[in-house]
């Protein structure tokens, strides 16, 4: 939930940043404020208490203007707890945040989701399930239901696959939880899915869904681990990847099974983990090190509290690594279990 502060109804409509405040260091603020302006509003609260310019940039009448003008509109619902002359709306962004599985189809102008659910405030097996699928039309704007996942799916992952040379597209279902059950009859813990499902997509609408059966054999890993796809512009079915703690894998739809493609140069330190993205088709692998560098004796407490990051590529059409470090502007440590990444084109 997002508390909106209009500004006076005098104020100019045309985008005006302050140059004097950096909203991300190194980096134009006009260009700064269109990638802040592409966050969804579900994330804004959270980030708003990154820094000051941010906390002012979502807060303002400027964000809503940019996103008008880059055509990046999102469905709210507005609240006003009070009479609205004397209250400021609360904007509440209804979309979940990755539970369910998603897959756009540019082609058709569709967007499908499938599964889902809610997390309890304390104990996350204690949430809702849902196994409800719908494709949305983009130019007709409207959702249209499709048949139901087989059970009940949440934390799931989705994607497009096929769909040349004739080839029907099929909308891919992997891994999430349904039921729980307890420990010790008390505490719930997740059940966790080593199975996948698939529904077969054309323009006409959408088919049955198909169990495909478990990914792995008992005792292999206990779940799903991140996965991502990297788009192949020659039969537009995508290559899957897994990355199970330090080793990544590739899906084989013809097996059902996963292969180990190679592992990570350099572990991820002790209880941490790593993020996991596909950025111009190479696999991107970061992480934080911590830690004293003898060669950077200046940084600041707040920089060496925020760590560094490090981020190794792979390229899976070469199969060869290399690596880079930065210095993320953030006031602690990045945690890639909670922090949410996507790729933009500018």
């Amino acid at each position: 939930m997002t508390r909106f502060r209009p500004t006076s109804p005098s104020a100019p409509i045309s985008p005006s940043i302050n140059d004097a405040a950096a909203l991300i260091p190194g980096l134009p603020n006009d260009v700064a404020a269109q990638i802040l302006s592409m966050l969804p509003y579900s994330h804004h609260s959270r980030l708003k208490s990154t820094c000051r310019s941010w906390c002012i940039f979502l807060s303002s009448e400027t964000l809503i203007s940019l996103r008008r003008h880059l055509r990046k509109l999102s469905n709210l619902l507005c609240i006003f707890p009070q009479d609205p002359s004397i209250s400021s709306p609360y904007l509440f962004d209804p979309r979940t945040l990755g539970s369910f599985a998603c897959a756009a189809d540019p082609g058709s102008g569709q967007i499908i989701v499938a599964g889902g659910g809610s997390r309890h405030a304390i104990f996350g097996a204690a949430g809702s399930r849902m196994s409800s699928a719908e494709v949305y039309d983009v130019v007709r704007d409207e959702w249209v239901p499709m048949d139901g996942l087989p059970r009940y799916r949440a934390g799931c992952v989705g994607f497009l696959g096929g769909g040349d040379d004739g080839e029907q597209k099929k909308f891919w279902v992997m891994g999430g939880y349904g039921e729980s059950r307890t420990i010790s009859g008390v505490f719930p813990v997740d059940e966790y899915y080593k199975d996948a499902v698939v529904m077969d997509v054309n323009s006409y609408g959408t088919g049955k869904w198909k169990e495909v059966g478990d990914m792995w054999q008992e005792g292999e890993r206990a779940r799903l681990g991140k996965v991502v796809t990297v788009e192949d512009d020659g039969n537009g079915c995508p290559a899957v990847f897994m990355l199970d703690e330090n080793d990544i894998f590739r899906y084989d739809m013809t097996c059902n099974r996963w292969h180990k493609e190679t592992s990570v140069p350099r572990k991820a330190p002790l209880h941490s983990s790593f993020g996991f993205i596909v950025l111009d088709k190479e696999l991107h692998i970061m992480t934080i090190l911590k830690g004293s560098d003898s060669t950077e004796t200046r940084r600041t407490r707040q920089q060496k509290r925020a760590g560094t990051l490090f981020i190794q590529i792979y390229s899976p059409g070469k199969k060869t690594w290399r690596s880079l470090i930065a210095k993320p502007p953030f006031q602690s440590p990045l945690d890639f279990n909670t922090t949410v990444m996507c790729s933009i084109q500018m």
